[in-house]
């Protein structure tokens, strides 16, 4: 089994009612952890990382490691899914490496901070869901602008909401098998100044959406909810992160009942694996061993992550993609 598509993880996700997390990870102990959590609570998973992205030198090397970790994992219905795509070639150099399902972000041009044009996004999606669906992969899109940072790094995006009659002539257009529609969340550890409301999560955004494309998978990006646990726990061994409020764990769940099905989770699990590590190396003082104190966070990671897929509840569905 292991390997499926994103299309076929989001089927069985809307037959089922419940919501599929997208784990976003930079290294193979990373994707370990999460293909643990995946074993541990008997889920399918989307196990996703981004070009360029990683603690590895290349992608070609890292991700045909991936490849072969998924492989180890016959009993876990995995999607391999490359995050945000910047371009055409990142999701054909994906797609030759054995990944199952590509996201084209065309809602930015390639400085990363002007917005696209509509006509600019759908003739990118559109190119890189001919190439895809010839190859029996998954493609997801991106309408509006989902603020904040993939990666971690200086570039900042505003927020741009999507707009639900461009989200039905956009998969006219396109065929995408998936939309990650912008509704007022954003990537990176800093989204909320205050707890967020109705005037800046649009919850209502996705009901209005999810009946213009009934038959296309919704995404929800930049979801992680910044515990604010974590965040302590960071800043008393060294960190400088600011008071922020994420996505609450309730609008997760509530989500997958207006007709999300894919919720992306990249922040929470690294503060998670973080805190662990600043916490192991300051408690130790001596400690230079990174398989000391990777294996904290490995674990960290995988209790955090397995948490998740309750919250979602993809918890106990794999059956679903067994004969």
């Amino acid at each position: 089994m292991a390997l499926i598509t994103l299309t076929e993880a989001l089927d069985a996700a809307r037959s089922g009612g419940y919501g599929v997390g997208a784990f976003n990870v930079t290294d193979l102990a990373q994707a370990e952890a999460v293909l643990d959590a995946a074993a541990e609570t008997d889920s399918p998973v989307i196990v996703q990382t981004i070009a360029g992205s990683s603690a590895h030198g290349r992608d070609e090397l890292y991700w045909k490691a991936l490849v072969g970790l998924v492989a180890e994992y016959a009993d876990v219905p995995v999607v391999l899914h490359l995050d945000h795509g910047a371009s055409f070639d990142d999701c054909v150099r994906a797609i030759g490496a054995g990944f199952t399902s590509v996201m084209i972000d065309g809602s930015m041009r390639s400085d990363h901070v002007t917005p696209a044009t509509f006509e600019e996004n759908v003739a990118v999606t559109r190119r890189v869901v001919q190439y895809a669906h010839e190859r029996g992969v998954s493609v997801e899109g991106e309408l509006g602008t989902i603020g904040g940072s993939e990666d971690g790094g200086a570039s900042i995006k505003k927020i741009v909401l999507a707009d639900p009659d461009d989200a039905e002539r956009f998969v006219a257009e396109t065929g995408v098998d998936a939309l990650a529609v912008a509704i007022g969340t954003s990537h990176g550890a800093y989204k909320f100044t205050s707890p967020p409301d109705g005037t800046v999560l649009r919850m209502d955004l996705i009901s209005e959406i999810a009946e213009r494309i009934p038959h296309t998978h919704l995404v929800m990006h930049g979801s992680s909810s910044l515990p604010a646990a974590l965040r302590e726990t960071i800043n008393a061994h060294g960190g400088r992160l600011p008071e922020s409020w994420g996505v609450p764990e309730a609008e997760k769940a509530r989500s997958t009942t207006l007709g999300i099905r894919k919720i992306n989770q990249g922040m929470d699990s690294h503060m998670a694996y973080s805190a662990a590590v600043r916490t192991y190396l300051d408690e130790d003082g001596i400690g230079v061993d990174p398989a000391l104190y990777g294996s904290r966070g490995r674990v960290a990671m995988q209790e955090i992550v397995a948490d998740r897929m309750q919250v979602f509840g993809q918890a106990g569905q794999a059956y679903r993609h067994r004969s």
